[in-house]
């Protein structure tokens, strides 16, 4: 029989808090151990799947996600495919929304007034963010003059 792991010993390996491993195990991410006198006991398999949770987490998976990424690992199946097109989109969206804020910001300390709440551009972007509008768009409106 191969070598099986604690709890502590898996948190070791991984880094993973035995907290978030428990955790984990009740969301479904690691299937429920084999126990051993009432302690939990990984096999050594186990590292790589908290490896596979920590990577998908780093690039920007929920855990929900997570679990239906390693849900979708059927032997012939392509679904992780589309999961991976999902995030990829969602991920363009918010690099998108993170460019138009940075350019806001910039446009921000590039402000002649000492207080900025007395420039222009300034209150009429919040005033067309109140309006309804996007950042994006409150920014466009304010500089196109």
């Amino acid at each position: 029989m191969s070598e099986q792991l604690t709890i502590g010993e898996l948190a070791s390996r991984t880094g993973v808090a035995t907290s978030a491993l428990r955790y984990w195990e009740q969301l479904g991410l690691l299937p429920a151990p084999a126990r051993v006198s009432g302690q939990r006991r990984y096999p050594p398999s186990a590292v790589e799947l908290v490896g596979v949770v920590l990577l998908l987490r780093d690039v920007g998976f929920t855990l929900r996600e997570v679990k239906a990424f390693l849900a979708s690992r059927a032997p012939a199946g392509d679904d992780w495919r589309e999961l991976y097109q999902r995030k990829l989109a969602e991920l363009d969206q918010r690099i998108a929304q993170a460019q138009v804020a940075r350019t806001a910001i910039a446009h921000g300390l590039a402000c002649p007034h000492k207080d900025i709440f007395a420039c222009a551009n300034f209150a009429g972007g919040v005033a067309a963010l109140l309006a309804g509008s996007s950042l994006e768009e409150a920014h466009a409106r304010v500089h196109s003059h």
